[in-house]
């Protein structure tokens, strides 16, 4: 056993039978809950008993539809008092119902759950989402908790290493479980004809004009500014016929907003280059473009929008930083003939600019060929059905003792 605490009584050595207690901050419409009900339907297609605790939420009424159990619990607060409050009430109920595996997806809900097995006895997984908080910060010191289960599943291998790089924890603990991706709602079979003529009326995209779509919030960090810099060089170069569209809302940074907006007039790119603000059809957005750039400037430990792409068989151009290298597949971490995309250098123009090229010059039969295997590659990777049954291979990796 890799961490101090041992279930201090016996538990079940296999999965039907067992009862796993999965922890969120609240059953919404939110990553960690939809993936909690997602495992929760696996567990009981397996024969295993399901519960969730966390505030309430509209997820509820569809847990307990399929058969889970839920349990009201406020886990989002940092209040040390409260916190040892849960852990108490956590205890009594991991002992009472003779819970078996106990998954936290949240540091304040493993702080309370690692100090509830001490006493009850349990098998206790993490889902350490994100990135290790600055040291300075007070939520940095609940997040060592997520580091101290018997295993830790992370969104990356960007993000296990940071991960075994700040806590020190052995990489034979840690499971890389990406997020899942609605892979139904997303998926270009489910979208209308209609649904796009709606989008590229609206849009002004003429006739015979190829699309590139920049989804994603305006912010620094999420390089618009580098993917117009990017367009400036490439109409130099003779591109034409293509139109980028910026969909993303603008939330707080009014500034750099401005500046983006400034920037496009000063190119001369007003043609080219569009702001949508938010778009509430984003199936249909990525259905209609050719292509797709997400070019951040600043690490992340998942990118969901590249995901969403590549299960609506769209290839994606991407900046070669924190985690997206293992969500768009470029040469060289695989061969040519498993490509989903192209990566350039992040926070440079030239090298976007290139990327883009090679991408745009692609001929249409390529580009579907894929953009089919970036489908396949998202419903492998992402989708809930995968994600879930990853998630029970770390459980029953631990009831059978694979440690």
């Amino acid at each position: 056993m890799s961490v101090e605490e041992a279930p201090a009584r016996t538990l079940a050595r296999r999965l039907p039978g067992a009862t796993v207690l999965q922890i969120v901050p609240a059953l919404v419409d939110e990553p960690a809950a939809r993936a909690a009900v997602n495992v929760a339907s696996a567990l009981l297609r397996s024969g295993a008993r399901a519960m969730v605790a966390g505030a309430p939420g509209m997820l509820v009424g569809q847990l307990q539809a399929l058969g889970g159990e839920w349990v009201q619990l406020a886990t989002t607060t940092l209040n040390p008092m409260k916190l040892r409050g849960n852990a108490r009430a956590l205890g009594e109920l991991i002992a009472g119902e003779r819970i078996d595996i106990v998954h936290a997806y949240s540091a304040p809900a493993a702080w309370s759950a690692r100090t509830a097995i001490q006493h009850a006895g349990a098998w206790l997984i993490t889902s350490y989402a994100g990135a290790p908080a600055a040291r300075t910060e007070l939520a940095s010191f609940y997040q060592g908790a997520l580091a101290r289960g018997h295993r830790i599943i992370t969104d990356s291998e960007y993000a296990a290493d940071l991960v075994i790089k700040r806590h020190d924890v052995p990489a034979d603990r840690i499971d890389t479980i990406p997020r899942s991706i609605d892979t139904a709602r997303f998926d270009p079979t489910a979208v209308s004809p209609e649904r796009h003529a709606v989008l590229r009326h609206g849009w002004g995209i003429r006739p015979g004009w190829r699309i590139v779509l920049v989804p994603g919030r305006l912010l620094p960090s999420k390089g618009q500014i580098n993917v117009v810099d990017a367009v400036r060089l490439l109409v130099n170069g003779g591109m034409r016929g293509v139109a980028f569209i910026i969909a993303g809302a603008n939330r707080g940074d009014a500034e750099y907003a401005g500046a983006l907006a400034q920037r496009i007039e000063a190119q001369g790119l007003g043609g080219l280059v569009r702001r949508i603000g938010h778009c509430s059809d984003m199936p249909a957005a990525y259905a209609i473009a050719d292509l797709v750039v997400i070019a951040p400037t600043e690490p992340s430990t998942f990118d969901q929008m590249a995901a969403e792409a590549h299960a609506m068989a769209r290839p994606v151009v991407a900046s070669a930083i924190g985690a997206l290298p293992e969500v768009v597949l470029a040469p060289p971490r695989v061969a040519d003939a498993a490509r989903t995309g192209w990566l350039a250098p992040p926070d440079d123009p030239i090298a976007l600019a290139r990327a883009l090229a090679a991408a745009l010059s692609i001929d249409r039969p390529t580009r579907q060929v894929i953009g089919t295997r970036a489908r396949r590659y998202a419903e492998l990777k992402f989708s809930p059905a995968r994600i879930a049954a990853a998630t029970l291979a770390v459980y029953t990796a631990l009831l059978e003792g694979e440690t």
